[in-house]
């Protein structure tokens, strides 16, 4: 079978039959890969993939001038915190210590007071979660203490935006059929959100499923941002639309110029595909994560057997997609309890 292989990636057979699979990049060391049909094969390439940015965005170090922001970012970069960090954090961070650097990497640690970090905050008040998302600049203010670049940090106190919000919206079930509808069983589209709703998992780990992650009607994958080893039974909508789909791909979901998805640009496709459905703005991948996880709460699931179907590692963060769900069982149960009991009186007749 033809594999079609993701950039920079090299497979081949010895003259001994033994396979080997390795990713190279011109300017970049060779990374030797996991074999293509191997579970680890996809977060192993990723970690090249963004090991090979991380190199490139270390060019031209030499020329940073001690005790500035671009010099404690590189410091960062270099630190046992930033190594420890999965692969999905750091593109978080890099995303967020990037345009602070771009912002501010002229500027020497030891000027950025506490009014000066207030005021930086404040400009971000228009958007209270990438405002909180910036106060991880904490991060650096530690590691500038332990760095003799400064002696206080500056974010200590500042309290983060209190967000009133529940987070992404979930999927109704009436939104869900509009979008099957729409995307019948042999479309991509169709695959996309029977994967994000059957198996509940995020954006990252959809992007990397294939035929290789499913074996005797259960799909196990290792979480990319957690570790967590998931194991799930693919649901009967699943596999209907597996079963129409090409099987030569090492990933279920395709872009058109036939390679894999990343995360944000599987999530950009997918909202495209829900507007031309004619869903509205505010649904997106991860709700269905959370629809998921409210069908499983309303069937009657345990918060325990929805943590390990979605592959949580507190019961705090399943709660929080499955409260009202839990508050609404309860009450049923309640009212039917109510309906059918006994009255005290009758009880004692």
């Amino acid at each position: 079978m033809k594999l079609n292989l993701p950039p920079f990636v090299h497979y081949y057979r010895d003259r001994h039959g033994k396979a080997h699979c390795y990713f190279r990049r011109r300017g970049c060391p060779t990374v030797t890969l996991p074999l293509p049909w191997e579970p680890n094969f996809r977060m192993a390439y990723e970690e090249a993939l963004s090991g090979t940015a991380l190199q490139k965005q270390q060019i031209g170090k030499s020329k940073v001038v001690p005790g500035t922001v671009d010099d404690l970012i590189a410091k960062y970069y270099e630190s046992k915190e930033w190594l420890a960090l999965r692969e999905s954090s750091k593109a978080t961070y890099r995303n967020m210590l990037e345009k602070f650097r771009a912002e501010n990497g002229h500027r020497r640690v030891a000027s950025l007071d506490r009014k000066t970090v207030k005021r930086m905050l404040a400009n971000r008040a228009s958007t209270p979660a990438a405002a909180n998302n910036w106060l991880r600049l904490r991060i650096l203010m530690r590691l500038a203490m332990d760095e003799n670049m400064r002696d206080d940090d500056p974010t200590y106190g500042i309290k983060p935006y209190k967000i009133e919000s529940d987070g992404f919206k979930s999927w109704e079930p009436e939104k869900i059929a509009a979008y099957r509808a729409h995307y019948p069983i042999g479309t991509k589209q169709r695959l996309a959100l029977e994967l994000a709703y059957c198996t509940i998992q995020r954006r990252s780990d959809l992007v990397r499923m294939g035929p290789q992650h499913i074996r005797d009607g259960w799909l196990r994958i290792t979480q990319q941002k957690t570790g967590v080893d998931v194991g799930i039974p693919v649901l009967p909508e699943l596999q209907a639309a597996l079963d129409a789909m090409p099987k030569n791909n090492l990933c279920f979901l395709m872009t058109d110029l036939g390679r894999p998805f990343t995360a944000a640009g599987f999530g950009g496709w997918f909202r495209d595909q829900c507007e031309a459905a004619g869903i509205p703005i505010g649904y997106s991948a991860h709700g269905l994560r959370k629809a998921g996880a409210t069908r499983l709460a309303e069937h009657g699931a345990t918060d325990h057997e929805i943590m390990a179907w979605g592959g949580w590692t507190t019961l705090a963060e399943v709660q929080r997609y499955t409260k009202k769900a839990n508050r609404d069982r309860l009450a049923e149960n309640g009212g039917n309890k109510l309906l059918t009991g006994l009255k005290p009186e009758q009880k004692s007749g």
